[in-house]
């Protein structure tokens, strides 16, 4: 086992893959945003299994994870597990990004540059990346 990788149950497996077919309209929403490497080539996978989590989305090259919090996540015992979710994940190292689901659905771009941000991608990065998505799209159905 490497050490980005955890042993992760069947159980928690099964459960995972049952949540990628019921997404929220917010996930939805912010999966349209970050899949296939459209965030600036960053690299997202969705209701992933981190440990005994199970995370709305990962970046495993950055570390980083974001969870998108419904209305059930605001009252006091809620969010208190949710600090223990976040501190378990951290240990595990990666970082944890919470936004709830109106601030996606309202400005998912402000959501996706603070994403941006924290992943410490600049412009010169962006401009890069389109650089990048060019010239393969200039050598595509070339022998």
């Amino acid at each position: 086992m490497t050490p980005n990788h955890h042993p992760v149950s069947n159980v928690v497996r099964s459960r995972a893959r049952t949540m990628r077919k019921k997404m929220t309209e917010a996930e939805l929403k912010l999966w349209n945003e970050i899949r296939a490497h459209r965030l600036m080539g960053l690299s997202f996978r969705r209701q992933l299994p981190v440990g005994s989590y199970i995370v709305d989305f990962a970046c495993p090259a950055k570390r980083m994870i974001v969870e998108v919090d419904g209305s059930q996540h605001a009252g006091a015992e809620a969010a208190g597990k949710d600090v223990l979710r976040s501190r378990a994940l951290q240990e595990l190292g990666w970082t944890v990004l919470r936004f709830w689901n109106d601030d996606v659905l309202r400005d998912v771009d402000n959501v996706c540059l603070h994403v941006v941000t924290v992943a410490g991608l600049t412009a010169a990065d962006a401009a890069r990346q389109g650089r990048q998505a060019g010239s393969a799209t200039a050598t595509e159905g070339r022998p």
